[in-house]
């Protein structure tokens, strides 16, 4: 891989990765030649406001009680790979304001280096349980509508280094009707200097993103664009694949590429 830092990786712990070791992550980012890479699994969310139904267990993060063993394993790989390779840790979260005092209690004995947002969910988080994530395919801009308006919220906030795959949205109503609310996302990220990110994930899985017309929206609106591998399997960080169709759908768009850090 050309690409010499990744933030945008997870563990086993979300419990929809590789059941693999965290070592073997770093190993094969060693291996790919990336220089940094950032742990960003699955922020696990607080049991409460709204309950989840009983007996209920996330199959996309981690339980709050796993965040120990998760900086632990990763704080010690840090110290025993400090001369081959830079480890930072961090999460990935949904921007739910009715959970961010519970999240930040759950993280504050915590040295978190870096929170990305990825907004899979809406309203005030039971979507997960109800099965409602905003990847599915719906013509209602309504949603679309809610979803720019939620990732402009978190952005704004300052809390997030910048906003995974963006362009995760499912939208399948008229292209004008994309364009005009994304280019709102859009433009902000521009002006603020945060970039959007291309998820190679997306293209090795045949996702319906990234969208080339998101980016070239996004670079028509002066953004630009940051490689994330959300990398489920350490062999994502050995595949040089993905990023070299991703550079290629950059040079498409006109996209201009850079490191986030």
């Amino acid at each position: 891989m050309t690409l010499k830092t990744n933030l945008h990786t997870h563990t086993r712990r979300c419990r929809h990765a590789a059941d693999q070791d965290d070592r073997a992550w770093v190993e094969a980012a060693i291996a790919a030649g990336v220089e940094t890479l950032g742990f960003s699994d699955h922020c696990p969310w607080q049991r409460a406001d709204p309950a989840p139904p009983p007996g209920f267990r996330s199959g996309v993060r981690m339980d709050p009680e796993e965040i120990p063993d998760y900086f632990g394993s990763l704080l010690a790989l840090r110290e025993e790979y400090k001369d081959r390779i830079r480890i930072l840790i961090g999460f990935e979260v949904e921007h739910l304001p009715r959970r961010i005092a519970g999240q930040d209690a759950l993280f504050a004995p915590w040295p978190v280096d870096y929170l990305i947002c990825g907004q899979h969910f809406l309203g005030d988080g039971s979507d997960e349980w109800n099965g409602n994530w905003v990847g599915a395919p719906s013509d209602d801009e309504s949603r679309l509508a809610d979803y720019v308006d939620r990732c402009l919220e978190a952005m704004e906030s300052g809390r997030y280094l910048y906003l995974a795959h963006p362009d995760v949205i499912d939208y399948t109503g008229p292209t004008p009707v994309y364009e005009r609310h994304m280019s709102r996302l859009c433009g902000w990220l521009a002006a603020h200097d945060s970039p959007v990110e291309v998820n190679l994930l997306g293209i090795s899985g045949h996702r319906h993103y990234p969208r080339e017309n998101f980016l070239r929206l996004a670079a028509d609106c002066g953004c630009k664009a940051v490689l994330g591998v959300d990398a489920h399997d350490p062999a994502r960080l050995l595949d040089p694949a993905p990023e070299a169709e991703a550079r290629a759908m950059c040079a498409r768009a006109g996209l201009p590429v850079v490191e986030p850090l």
